[in-house]
């Protein structure tokens, strides 16, 4: 997940901040903003001679653009913040009406800091986290009507996306009623489903907006550098025949005619099968799948034999005959994947297989995918068909995360609060009845950005994943990004105090208020860590487990496991007086401040296993604790990135016998973009390119060897060195893995600072998450192995020989095929909104030529703002054209690129 702030500060030195789930950033520890901050108690504004007719009439019409003028530094960057880097953005304002007051203000979010205001007319003043306010000075002539205002600032580190540009502006002047400004809310393309943001000034100049520092070599993955690209694959749709995806450990074809029909469906035999270790219930999800493919259970179908074996759990035998099919496993999710592989060999169109013996088992036994619903909130129907997909392409673990600084995802007895307050951003500065508005909320509660899942719900989540041989493992974060449950609990006392319930108010208080402590997370808040010295926050995380292990018991699936989170601490309780005071008189070996974040991990991992639960968390944090004080079994993801030697952190805490969950953001980040273009939805502080190839290329057990395939953020190439290091006491600083530590597995994430719907998290997890299944379940031949002796990796170094490269190339030309020839569709009749690919395209001698990154789907051109028309070969053209993708369905379409 996210880095400590001195991993930050060392990361933003290089060029690369140190979040994962946060903006890039100059570090947590930083002083406060050189903007004029605003506390969140700031005095009303007088409302004047302004009407709630007038400021709705003004947020009506009040027309505003933003746009990104540069992101090179200049003399005037502020040389003590980010390393000198900033860029300059301006807001203009049109006002469809006359207006002289400056009794208002426009409250809205910004992602990276303001350092300063170049205007005489209006301020900027920082308010909590990414929320701001601009305000008329003195000077402010008014707005006239059809007249712009530009309001020029300058910010730190980039903005290389149109999505760092957040919406849902508002005016407030008290004591009026907020007001959303009309022009900065987001839309939907109708064709595509994609989000748009018609607020937001496309980037023109790739040098002054799109190149990152004087050293980014990366171009933008516009129509011609996609032509290029797409050249290494090719249409062949007889490798989408018996290809499954994930790829099989073994597999016979016994004929080449598709001469086993699944047209009447399937009749499955569970005669041979005791009751007492597979019931139907536990493989009707995969058959569920299989009818919605057009092959349902019938009784006069083909008859499907499911018997026991001994073996390792997911492991299985499928072996299809003309006149039966035989299904062998050792458990439900066996029985349940040789499904899920007949699935994926079905072709929609013909309903027809090959006869062939599948012989398989998985990768490894972790294989995951990440969800946080807590900055922006998805829905329980979302949850639910995310978790059929991963059943589909057997992925075993759901990492949920619900809870952080903006919002606190599920419904926990006895704690009312957490989602009367938590759950919601709204215009409410003291917080008594939700939070700050962060990451473009907006004024209004009832946002669909806010929400949580009531105890049915996640009931409902849990079972739903147990009936797909998947676990649920939340996950609250602590002790940083708990700003949520620390507001929440505020508000709690503060009634309760009220009420003259004074011991009651302080039993889950999670801050102390005296705690004078100045700091600043990487998401730029000063009060989202928990107080470590109180007992209460104790007792809140033991209330808060001990409900959502009831949750679980009563959906069927105990919690087993529970992730604490444990990252981006951001230097609190420095002057605390519970801390001074616990410090000084503790008899827990915590001998300083900065030991305080290393006792609540070790302290809460032993509480979770006293209660049979083991505890997860992410490595950065996991990296302070004292080994020997934390439980037997630990699991830790590693989001570590490889071109900063990430690989060290990942064989650090293997050689300490953790489960390691490989989370390495470069690759394994679904909220970053798919390709370089501004246009795309995402951060990108790892990566500003991840596309499913990439996905699909990672060599998993060998972390640094992908320096021989990949570059830098900056498209640079770079050197792993793996190799054992000493400090000068001669004592091991990092090194390889020891002989025989394996890693458990790989998670996907998705972070949801950017990502407002439903839609568009479908549309970044799919399909990279294939490829995320791809490498989970099945290892490539050729991947580089493992050196325990240690090597150091380059472009140059060659250990990614070229007959691995050729094999690597090989296979994706299968995997490429047998998405567009037969997966996608899949994923259409699922309601699945995945990205249809941009495409590749050229103009030569007045001819276009047009290529794509999934051979199968069909191309459409026009001539600009004209009929789009199917493309073909070597049509006449006249430049400039759009050009776009179809999904498989034919519905949805592509974003467009232009050819010139």
């Amino acid at each position: 997940m996210n880095k400590t702030f001195a991993a930050t500060a060392i990361l933003v030195a290089l060029g690369l901040t140190a979040c994962s789930d946060a903006p890039e950033s100059q570090g947590a520890n930083q002083a406060a903003n050189p903007v004029q901050a605003s506390p969140a108690t700031e005095p009303s504004a007088a409302s004047g001679a302004l009407t709630q007719t007038q400021l709705q009439q003004l947020g009506d019409t009040l027309a505003v653009t933003y746009r990104v003028v540069t992101n090179i530094p200049d003399d005037s960057c502020k040389k003590d913040l980010a390393e000198g880097r900033c860029f300059v953005a301006e807001i203009d304002f049109v006002p469809g009406m006359d207006l002289a007051s400056r009794d208002w203000a426009i409250y809205f979010s910004q992602m990276r800091p303001v350092q300063s205001v170049q205007s005489d007319e209006f301020t900027i003043s920082h308010v909590k986290g990414d929320l701001y306010r601009i305000a008329p000075t003195a000077a402010f002539t008014g707005f006239s009507k059809g007249v712009k205002k530009t309001l020029r600032f300058r910010g730190e580190l980039w903005q290389l996306s149109e999505t760092d540009a957040m919406p849902n502006y508002y005016l407030v002047a008290e004591p009026l009623a907020p007001v959303l400004i009309a022009s900065t809310q987001v839309g939907q393309d109708p064709e595509t489903k994609l989000e748009v943001r018609p607020y937001v000034e496309g980037y023109t100049d790739r040098v002054k907006q799109y190149r990152r520092t004087e050293t980014d070599k990366l171009q933008p993955a516009d129509a011609a550098k996609l032509f290029v690209n797409n050249q290494a694959v090719s249409e062949d749709v007889a490798l989408a025949t018996n290809a499954i995806i994930p790829t099989p450990q073994n597999v016979q074809v016994h004929g080449a005619d598709k001469a086993v029909s699944l047209a009447a469906g399937i009749k499955v035999d569970y005669q041979t099968l005791d009751p007492k270790l597979l019931t139907p219930d536990q493989v009707a999800a995969a058959l569920a799948r299989l009818a919605r493919l057009g092959v349902a259970e019938n009784d006069q179908g083909l008859t499907v034999k499911l018997q026991h074996s001994v073996g390792n759990g997911g492991s299985y035998r499928l072996d299809i005959k003309a006149g039966e099919i035989n299904i062998t496993a050792a458990d439900a999710a066996g029985f349940s994947y040789a499904l899920a592989s007949l699935a994926s060999l079905v072709d929609v169109k013909d309903l027809r297989v090959n006869a062939m013996t599948i012989e398989d088992s998985p990768r490894y036994p972790f294989r995951g995918m990440h969800i946080d619903v807590a900055r922006n909130f998805h829905s329980k129907a979302f949850v639910l068909d995310l978790l059929d997909q991963m059943a589909a392409y057997k992925l075993n673990k759901l990492h949920l995360h619900m809870a952080d600084d903006e919002g606190w995802r599920l419904e926990i007895d006895g704690l009312p609060e957490l989602t009367d307050i938590g759950s919601q951003r709204c215009h409410d500065l003291e917080e008594n009845t939700c939070l700050l508005p962060q990451l473009g909320s907006g004024p209004y509660a009832d946002a669909s950005v806010n929400g949580f899942y009531t105890k049915q719900d996640y009931i409902d989540i849990v079972k739903y994943a147990d009936a797909r041989q998947i676990q649920v493992i939340p996950s609250m974060d602590m002790p940083g990004h708990s700003r949520a449950a620390i507001k929440s609990m505020e508000a709690r006392y503060r009634k309760l105090i009220a009420e003259g319930k004074v011991a009651e108010a302080k039993t889950y208080l999670l801050s102390d208020a005296d705690d004078k402590t100045v700091y600043s997370s990487v998401q730029y808040y000063n009060d989202n860590t928990l107080n470590v010295c109180m007992e209460s926050t104790y007792q809140f995380v033991d209330k808060v487990i001990d409900e959502i292990a009831k949750l679980h018991q009563t959906a069927g699936q105990p919690l087993t496991r529970y992730h604490i989170g444990a990252d981006e601490t951001a230097g609190a309780w420095k002057q605390s007086p519970q801390c001074l005071s616990f410090v000084e008189n503790n008899d827990k070996g915590v001998k300083s401040i900065d030991e305080l974040g290393a006792y609540f991990i070790e302290r809460i991992s032993n509480q979770l296993a006293s209660k049979g639960i083991e505890a997860a968390g992410w490595s950065d944090g996991m990296s302070h604790v004292r080994p020997e004080n934390m439980p037997a079994k630990v699991q830790s993801n590693i989001w570590d990135v490889i071109a900063h030697k990430g690989h060290s952190r990942a064989n650090q805490q293997v050689n300490l016998g953790w489960e390691v969950v490989l989370s390495n953001p470069e690759v394994l980040y679904f909220d970053f973009p798919y390709e370089a273009d501004p246009k795309e939805h995402g951060y990108y502080w790892a990566s500003r390119a991840t596309n499913s190839h990439k996905v699909f290329s990672f060599m998993p057990d060998n972390l640094a060897a992908n320096a021989e395939q990949w570059t830098d953020i900056q498209h640079q190439p770079f050197e792993a060195d793996d190799r054992l290091k000493l400090d000068e006491a001669g004592n091991k600083v990092s090194g390889p893995r020891e002989e025989g530590k394996v890693f458990s597995g790989l998670q996907g994430q998705l972070w949801s600072e950017t990502i407002r719907s439903d839609d568009t998290a479908e549309y970044m997890i799919f399909p990279r998450l294939l490829m995320l299944a791809e490498r989970a379940w099945h290892q490539a031949a050729w991947e580089v192995p493992y050196q325990y002796q240690g090597a150091v990796y380059h472009q140059g170094s060659g250990f990614f020989t070229p007959a691995m490269r050729e094999a690597q190339a090989k296979d994706w030309q299968q995997l490429a095929n047998t998405l567009g020839h037969k997966e996608f569709i899949k994923l259409d009749k699922a309601g699945i909104d995945y990205r249809v690919p941009t495409v590749g395209a050229e103009i030569r001698d007045g001819k276009l030529f047009a290529n794509i990154a999934y051979p199968g789907l069909k191309l459409e051109y026009r001539s600009l703002n004209g009929p789009w028309q199917a493309y073909q070969a070597g049509l006449a053209v006249t430049a400039p054209i759009e050009i776009r993708a179809i999904a498989a369905d034919g519905i949805r379409r592509g974003r467009s690129l232009i050819v010139n």
